[in-house]
């Protein structure tokens, strides 16, 4: 009698547990500014480099343009950008973000600007696998008047999707080889352009917002 009812209990519990869960949606991203807002042109700033490869901006930044033209917006030339920041003393990323938005507004004439940050870009090898991992965070800031429209975060690696049924040795040997084929095709700078996929292009539920040049503009 005693396990009976301690039983139903725990089936009772458990249900609960399940039902909770079921009924924990996330929270839909907030676009209201953005929507508001509706800028045309962006300017896409250097990104901060949190990772040790000196690589990474240029990688990640040459791959950024490309989502967002495709998106709807247009997009001012990331290599004009840098140029003109370098010609006005500005080398720094951490100094280039920390431009007030009416400045970037008066200099570039754009819209909003995005700014980035790189968390993680390179290939590491840990014992039986060798990962390449690119990982980057952006905001978009109205530079008309300095507000935050959106903000995102995404991340590709090399070993998604990667079944590896070998047996140890061939584990470590296919490591190896992938670790020095990785280094030496620049295996970031693919992952870069599928972080940057998944970072810019409008998606569901809390990508970019599709811009004025797509023929989904104000249809999401």
């Amino acid at each position: 009698m005693h396990i009976s009812g301690f039983l139903r209990a725990v089936v009772v519990s458990a249900l609960l547990s399940i039902l909770g869960a079921c009924a924990t949606v996330p929270t839909p991203y907030d676009y209201s500014a953005f929507k508001q807002s509706r800028p045309k042109s962006l300017v896409v700033l250097p990104a901060l480099n949190h990772s040790p490869d000196v690589n990474a901006v240029a990688s990640v930044m040459s791959r950024v343009s490309y989502p967002l033209a495709e998106a709807g917006y247009y997009v001012l030339p990331v290599a004009l950008v840098t140029e003109t920041f370098r010609q006005n003393g500005l080398d720094n990323a951490e100094d280039i973000q920390a431009v007030a938005p009416e400045k970037l507004r008066e200099i570039f004439g754009a819209d909003a600007a995005l700014y980035m940050e790189i968390q993680s870009y390179g290939t590491s090898y840990l014992v039986v696998i060798s990962d390449t991992v690119v990982d980057v965070s952006a905001r978009l800031v109205d530079l008309r008047d300095g507000k935050l429209l959106w903000q995102g975060s995404a991340k590709a690696s090399s070993a998604e999707n990667r079944s590896n049924q070998a047996g140890l040795a061939g584990m470590l040997l296919q490591a190896v080889v992938e670790q020095i084929a990785d280094t030496v095709a620049d295996q970031g700078h693919v992952i870069a352009g599928v972080t940057s996929q998944r970072l810019l292009a409008p998606r569901s539920p809390d990508g970019m917002l599709y811009g004025p040049r797509s023929p989904n503009y104000g249809l999401d």
